[in-house]
């Protein structure tokens, strides 16, 4: 079983894997982690004790060459985030990559990822979308906001609390005030909301109201 394994993990309920997932953690040789606490915490849930190391984006130009070593050398290794699925906005497209340069085996399971669920439940139109992730803090985001803007189909971004209103301000320059979204947060977690409206009207709802926990912005197409 010498091949790495990608493996998504819960966004936030730790029901939401697969016993499948649970299987394969239990049974490679390590298992890399963007942070071991957390991974940490959901392995003690099920009873896991498969060793754990570090993998993220400021050590993962050092550790990809060790990873490939030790698959080349009969080890089994699985690849985990801290929520979802790895390397979709998080670490793992480098690992990823190199592998596959070096004729590894590759396995990725099916399972969570944040965007899909909130763009069901925006109510905006999901038979065809792209999907943006974070967008750039300072360089090239405004080019890319200009560029979006002929897009005829819905677009997902991720964005963090404290970037919220400044980006919905943003979209109401770039898409109009009149423009549909949705914003959905702490999916599947006790406080799991999803508040959806014009821009302008998501404007002057997080302008009274201070959010917590990870966001996922649904706009909706161009008329």
């Amino acid at each position: 079983m010498s091949k790495l394994f990608i493996v998504p993990t819960p966004i936030g309920n730790l029901e939401d894997i697969t016993i499948r997932s649970l299987k394969i953690l239990e049974q490679v040789d390590l298992i890399i982690a963007e942070d071991t606490r957390k991974t940490g915490h959901l392995l003690k849930h099920y009873k896991i004790t498969t060793r754990l190391r570090s993998h993220h984006k400021f050590n993962e130009h050092y550790i990809v060459s060790h990873i490939v070593t030790r698959i080349k050398n009969g080890k089994s290794i699985a690849l985990v985030t801290d929520a979802g699925t790895p390397s979709i906005s998080d670490p793992g497209y480098l690992l990823i990559r190199t592998c596959l340069e070096n004729d590894i085996d590759l396995e990725c399971l099916p399972g969570p990822t944040a965007f899909i669920p909130a763009l069901v439940i925006s109510g905006l139109p999901d038979d065809k979308f792209c999907f943006e992730g974070f967008l750039n803090v300072k360089k090239g985001r405004q080019k890319r906001l200009k560029e979006l803007t002929n897009e005829t189909r819905t677009i997902v971004f991720y964005e963090s609390p404290h970037r919220l209103l400044r980006t919905l301000n943003q979209f109401v320059e770039y898409f109009g005030p009149d423009r549909k979204a949705s914003i959905s947060r702490e999916l599947t977690k006790i406080h799991e909301e999803t508040i959806r409206g014009s821009l302008s009207e998501l404007v002057e709802h997080y302008s009274k109201k201070t959010v917590k926990g990870e966001i996922v912005i649904v706009l909706g197409p161009k008329s």
